[in-house]
């Protein structure tokens, strides 16, 4: 029987391989954390809190999963604060955002019920069922429902992404980063964003088309338009 002997990679031997070695390194991992970088220098005056941000007409809140089809404690983080920031009168409309790309899978519609279970009216939930991924969600919300100002909901690990991202699409946005306990989701979630910078600056440079754009849908205009009847009556 013929053996196969694995052949580890050799270090360089010669002083100056050795410092070519580590420049590689070096420069690889300044590479790959630019975009992070660009993502924090960019958004770091757009951040706020459910006390201090600043009234506006419109909330888009992200998909974060389901679990048996109710919102995961993640997303109903989100929720809760879209809740609050309806009760205080800092907005008026919720955009939900998220996938509904299998019919047996319904972000939006169950952020929905969440969202009329707590207190908002279903007249002032507008959803969007083509937020595959950020950049979907953005680009949809100023193309299809006309979204130019926003408060951005999201977690700690994702908000700075969504702003940029947002901005980038043209949507001026301010985002609430909701705090939640710094479990194997949060971990993961944190360690992803550091691949997922990567795609948000490539989305940022290319722009590219959403994987399903559509029609306008007068959604948002008209949600608007009946909290400013009511205000008025």
């Amino acid at each position: 029987m013929r053996r196969f002997e694995v052949r580890r990679p050799r270090l360089p031997r010669t002083r100056t391989g050795r410092r070519r070695l580590v420049r590689a390194v070096v420069t690889v991992c300044v590479l790959a954390l630019l975009p992070a970088t660009w993502l924090r220098v960019t958004t770091d005056d757009r951040l706020r809190t459910t006390a201090d941000v600043p009234r506006t007409d419109v909330a888009v809140v992200f998909g974060a999963g389901l679990w048996d089809g109710e919102p995961s404690p993640y997303l109903a983080h989100r929720l809760d604060a879209a809740v609050e920031l309806y009760r205080a009168g800092r907005i008026e409309v919720v955009l939900v955002t998220g996938d509904n790309s299998r019919e047996e899978y319904d972000e939006p519609d169950a952020m929905r019920a969440y969202l009329t279970r707590h207190g908002v009216p279903g007249t002032r939930i507008v959803s969007d069922y083509a937020g595959f991924d950020t950049w979907d969600s953005c680009v949809r919300a100023k193309k299809v429902f006309g979204v130019d100002r926003a408060v951005l909901i999201s977690q700690g690990f994702h908000i700075r992404r969504a702003v940029a991202l947002c901005e980038t699409a043209g949507v001026t946005s301010y985002g609430i980063g909701v705090d939640d306990r710094h479990d194997v989701t949060w971990y993961y979630g944190t360690v992803r964003e550091l691949f997922a910078a990567g795609k948000a600056a490539l989305d940022a440079a290319f722009r590219p088309d959403p994987r399903f754009l559509g029609p306008r849908e007068p959604g948002v205009g008209r949600a608007l338009e009946e909290a400013s009847a009511r205000s008025a009556g």
